[in-house]
């Protein structure tokens, strides 16, 4: 059977090869990290073009937030490997030195004359609008936009990728999860110097409802690929169909050059792998996969009426 050929993000905004090649050069510092966190930089850059995109942000910002979401992590390169890839969660201690990818990020491109302007990226992606994030603790006027829209971005993803999401079904889950960290706190803060902070959320509620359309047009780009996949199916099916045919015409048949006839066509229509004993096997496996597919695209479609309802305050 076919492979279903589908990745999570509908196709990349994200394309390094219009930069000025000096820039190019600086970026490939990026493959030195592990495969995962380079997926993860590849798809915040995606998401952050995109959102720029819907938020209708001239070209040179949007450049400039597709360059700096892609280099975000790159002081993760800094990071001890036996905190960056430990099997379970960080002691407050190891948290501490996982906390400073952010600094290590931003010095590595203040010494990069290509990488400077972009090191917003990289130092602020980890603040929150209510002062609780880090490395400097900022409130939402001393955070750049750019660094606002990434921090959605990189959320979203971190969370899809912790939970393994391999479909949209259920990924408005994520949703409520980031519109939890959009909503200011319903509760009073006594300190002075904290009120200001308790009345925002830790991300930017704007660019997370443009996150919303971007992830409806991902669900959109799953259902194709599994509409493309279903369509498949059905030939598959169809073919086996025609086998079955041929072969009971076969077994009806009392001349020998009907049978070979039938015997022929049977050959042409297997394929590897497939033989006369396990066809049936092989078609009902395919019908199986189709039901399946078929209820992926249903829930799908009910997935973005979930996300319609959803609100950002």
């Amino acid at each position: 059977m076919k492979n279903e050929s589908f990745d999570f993000y509908s196709p990349s905004n994200f394309n390094l090869n219009d930069l000025e090649s000096n820039l190019k050069n600086s970026l490939t510092v990026m493959n030195n990290l592990d495969d995962l966190t380079l997926k993860h930089c590849q798809n915040v850059s995606n998401l952050v073009t995109r959102i720029c995109g819907y938020m209708k942000f001239n070209n040179k910002f949007t450049l400039h937030c597709m360059v700096a979401g892609y280099i975000h992590d790159v002081g993760k390169l800094f990071i001890p490997k036996e905190i960056l890839f430990k099997n379970g969660p960080l002691t407050p201690e190891e948290f501490e030195v996982m906390k400073k990818h952010t600094t290590y990020g931003y010095e590595y491109c203040m010494n990069d004359p290509y990488l400077r302007e972009f090191s917003d990226g990289p130092l602020y992606h980890h603040e929150f609008l209510n002062g609780t994030g880090y490395p400097q603790g900022l409130i939402k006027k001393d955070i750049p936009y750019s660094a606002q829209i990434i921090t959605v971005a990189d959320e979203y993803d971190a969370l899809v990728t912790k939970r393994h999401y391999i479909t949209h079904v259920h990924i408005s889950e994520v949703l409520k999860t980031l519109i939890k960290n959009a909503e200011p706190p319903k509760t009073l803060i006594a300190l002075d110097t904290l009120k200001q902070n308790q009345r925002l959320g830790k991300i930017n509620g704007k660019p997370l409802k443009v996150l919303f359309t971007v992830v409806i047009d991902d669900i959109l780009y799953e259902i194709s690929c599994v509409v493309n996949y279903t369509s498949y199916l059905e030939s598959q099916i169809k073919r086996l169909d025609t086998v079955n045919r041929y072969y009971e015409s076969y077994l009806k048949s009392k001349k020998e050059s009907t049978k070979q006839y039938y015997a022929s066509g049977i050959n042409m229509l297997l394929q590897n792998g497939e033989t006369i004993k396990n066809y049936l096997q092989i078609q009902e496996e395919y019908k199986l996969a189709l039901k399946v597919r078929k209820q992926r695209i249903k829930d799908l479609y009910e997935e973005i009426k979930v996300i319609k309802k959803l609100k950002v305050n």
